[in-house]
């Protein structure tokens, strides 16, 4: 269990895009509250300022790996962390490389340098809200993160990148969740985050394509990320059985409180909101039993005669072990 600080959720009014004057990303972007322009040379600074406190860091963690589960448009992604939790965090929530050969000659398609611990003490000069700062440069492939511990910055930042990048390639970009039944009929789950998004794709009787951010292209409905983030408050096994289950080794639990029993065991209390709220576990999709990476036909044709052939399989094993066991019993 983790600790995020002050921040128990993002930061929205500290999140800034930079407007490179004649770029694709300031001829195409929706300038506003939502995307805030800030100027290349306060990113600049904020850039030169990061990577001279990763080098005065003896050692850092560095996750590479990718976005989408589509290869069509998916994206390499590489996380520059100071935090070890930030850095599994991310390590639940993106797709992992399934082999060493998926990382030879890794070009990042953008880069993310959290320095979390770290604040920018200009933020006036620069005309931003607070010392809190996360910037995106498109053109230049990296963002930066000041003052905020906050794990899903990481995660919603490179999503914000995704509703960039996959309109521009006319796929669909979508925060929803969204899962799948045994004959291949999709449903989507929109709505904010907190609104039940991750419980509703739960359904034990379907297939969980994924949580929170998808895609949709002209090969069906794909998953961005390769884990979940749900929130925990008032969650019992009785309720949501799935998620409660998925919290086991390597799920992460942030701002969750910790009861001593009287072994002196400690136990997450799902039901205390002291801390917050926004109580959340990140955990890998795989968690989830009943999950499929993207649900195409073939996929799914494959996938049903696989349990179809298991279940017959193991209906001939036990007639032939009851057989045998009345013909013993008959014998004697």
């Amino acid at each position: 269990m983790v600790d995020t600080g002050r921040f128990t959720g993002r930061s929205p009014k500290d999140k800034w895009v930079v407007k490179n004057p004649g770029s694709e990303s300031d001829k195409n972007l929706d300038w506003g509250k939502v995307n805030q322009p800030t100027t290349p040379e306060v990113y600049k600074e904020l850039y030169e300022k990061a990577v001279k406190y990763f080098n005065t860091k003896e050692s850092a963690y560095v996750f590479d790996g990718f976005c989408g589960a589509n290869p069509k448009s998916q994206k390499k992604i590489r996380f520059v962390h100071e935090m070890s939790w930030q850095q599994h965090f991310v390590t639940n929530m993106f797709i992992r490389p399934t082999d060493e050969k998926q990382l030879e000659n890794f070009e990042p398609d953008f880069t993310i340098i959290n320095c979390c611990s770290q604040v920018d003490e200009d933020w006036k000069r620069h005309g931003l809200h607070s010392e809190v700062a996360v910037v995106f440069n498109v053109e230049q492939k990296t963002a930066v993160i000041f003052g905020t511990w906050y794990g899903g910055e990481n995660k919603k930042g490179i999503f914000s990148l995704m509703n960039y990048w996959l309109p521009l390639s006319d796929y669909l970009s979508m925060h929803c969740s969204a899962n799948v039944g045994k004959d291949g009929d999709s449903a989507l789950f929109f709505g904010l985050s907190g609104t039940g998004k991750t419980t509703l794709s739960a359904d034990p009787l379907r297939y969980l394509i994924g949580d929170d951010e998808h895609g949709w292209d002209e090969d069906g409905i794909f998953n961005l990320e390769g884990g979940c983030y749900a929130k925990t408050i008032d969650l019992t096994e009785d309720k949501e059985p799935d998620i409660y289950r998925a919290i086991k080794k390597d799920a992460l639990l942030e701002n969750v409180k910790l009861v001593a029993q009287t072994d002196g065991k400690l136990v997450p209390d799902y039901h205390d909101v002291s801390k917050t709220e926004n109580g959340r576990v990140s955990y890998p999709v795989f968690h989830i039993g009943n999950y499929v990476s993207r649900p195409c036909e073939d996929q799914f044709v494959d996938y049903f005669l696989d349990v179809t052939v298991l279940v017959a399989a193991l209906t001939i094993f036990i007639s032939l072990v009851v057989f045998i066991f009345r013909c013993y019993s008959l014998h004697t």
